[in-house]
């Protein structure tokens, strides 16, 4: 990279205030200003692309491998099933040839009650009478005047 010191930033200023003149050089100074913030942007993007490329050829290589390690399990899955069938296989056919008592399963579980909300339900007349459980649906202006408070005259 470029080595500029203080020094050499002085120098600089000195010459382009000689060279430019003094009326234009802050709009000059600004226009540098702006290209070299332009110019580190562009540095920036070109350096995160490379690096979101190199991740991206990362990942396609791990990828890779883990798709390769899933197959091999697999495919050990797959050869030790079917060795496990065919040995299953063979001492299933030996066992039931020598097997002379076949025991029933056990019953299956069954709910207790179809209708256990029904019988939930089921309060008696009396207790709601006594208990003050409306038998009909109040309206919106029944229910307001029913809170309300009393006046006292």
């Amino acid at each position: 990279m470029i080595d500029i010191g203080l020094s050499k930033m002085a120098l600089i200023g000195a010459v382009a205030l000689i060279v430019i003149g003094p009326e234009k050089l802050p709009r000059v100074a600004r226009t540098v200003g702006t290209l070299l913030g332009k110019a580190q942007r562009y540095v920036n993007d070109v350096k995160s692309e490379v690096n979101r490329s190199m991740e991206l050829d990362e990942l396609r290589k791990m990828k890779d491998t883990v798709e390769s390690a899933a197959r091999d399990v697999h495919q050990s899955v797959q050869t030790h099933a079917s060795e496990f069938n065919n040995s299953w296989d063979d001492s299933a056919s030996n066992s039931i040839a020598s097997q002379t008592h076949v025991e029933p399963l056990p019953p299956q579980y069954r709910h207790p009650g179809k209708n256990w909300r029904v019988k939930r339900g089921a309060t008696p007349q009396w207790y709601k009478a006594r208990a003050g459980v409306r038998k009909q649906a109040q309206s919106g202006a029944a229910r307001v005047a029913r809170h309300r408070p009393k006046k006292i005259n």
